[in-house]
């Protein structure tokens, strides 16, 4: 599902995350009505597909507050809901830590575009709290992580050089002189991360375990047997994609890496992919410079055939501090 404007819009809006946007405004009758293109969307729908027909689907209405949690099965063209909040409510416990994790996970296979932890976990994970049974530090990483993914589009960085000199300074084209042909001549402006969405202070607010919840996964009309089924194959896509032949040459390594907790051979597993052939967006990307220890941490996992989560609790562990 590539990211509409509408939500990428509403993704680098600091207010939509902390609570504080406002509503859309009306059109003003004296100023008439906004031009389309700068209208903030009154209701977005966001579809997040997982596997084998099933998906996640959230509504959000900015004018009523209210968020709405979906899940889409292979034979319903409505999502069935699975929670729902509103202003001054708590969030529903719909979704338990680990199904979110792993459909989040599944997600980002099928779509480079929304890679792990990010913009999924941002979204839902208010609905899946920790329980007694789960790890918070673990959940305070991975979505203080999410929320540190979050970034805003920046401008391209302009070119540096002889040959970039404006009509108004250029004389007649002509090779430059050799020695000024060198780059150091015209140092290269260093490539900037996109500013964050959010500050320190705002992700680890944002990050912090819920103090209240609602229950819901024994109501009646809860989807028990839908959410299970869908559970259940989003498992399987994950533990399938790790049995690919392209990345049995590099599995020993990641292995490796699993049992230990210590990620500095991981440019040595991306070299045994990149050589085996592998190609898949999301695999490198998570393995790549920058890295990002949280989305390392879940890529070896799934490539060792790991326990999601158990090289994540043993790299947090192993930090000092």
């Amino acid at each position: 599902m590539p990211v509409s404007e509408a939500l990428r819009r509403l993704s680098e809006d600091p207010g939509f995350w902390t609570g504080a946007t406002s509503p859309p405004p009306h059109p003003d009758a004296a100023t008439g009505p906004l031009p389309q293109e700068n209208r903030a969307p009154a209701e977005l729908r966001v579809s997040l597909p997982v596997t084998a027909g099933y998906g996640l689907v959230l509504e959000i209405d900015l004018v009523a507050g209210e968020r709405t949690l979906g899940l889409r099965a292979p034979a319903s063209s409505e999502p069935i809901q699975l929670g729902w909040t509103g202003t001054g409510r708590p969030y529903p416990a719909a979704l338990r830590w680990w199904e979110l994790d792993l459909c989040a996970r599944v997600i980002a296979l099928e779509d480079p575009t929304l890679p792990h932890p990010g913009l999924v976990v941002a979204l839902l994970s208010p609905f899946a709290p920790a329980t007694p049974d789960d790890d918070p530090a673990e959940i305070a990483a991975v979505r203080a992580a999410a929320y540190r993914a979050l970034r805003r589009d920046a401008p391209p960085t302009p070119p540096a050089g002889p040959e970039t000199a404006g009509p108004e300074t250029a004389g007649p084209e002509q090779d430059p002189l050799p020695i000024f042909a060198d780059d150091r001549w015209w140092p290269r402006p260093q490539p900037q991360h996109p500013p964050r969405v959010l500050d320190e202070a705002t992700v680890s607010a944002l990050a912090a375990p819920a103090d209240v919840h609602l229950e819901v996964r024994g109501g009646r009309r809860f989807p028990r047997a839908e959410l299970a089924d869908l559970v259940r194959r989003a498992a399987e896509r994950l533990s399938g994609h790790a049995r690919d032949d392209c990345y049995a040459a590099a599995r020993p390594l990641a292995r490796n890496i699993a049992g230990t907790g210590d990620l500095r051979p991981v440019p040595r597993l991306l070299a045994a992919l990149t050589e085996a052939g592998c190609d898949h967006p999301t695999v490198l990307d998570a393995l790549s410079e920058p890295l990002v220890d949280l989305e390392a941490c879940w890529m070896v996992e799934t490539l060792a055939g790991a326990e999601p989560g158990s090289l994540l609790r043993r790299h947090l562990w192993a930090r000092p501090g």
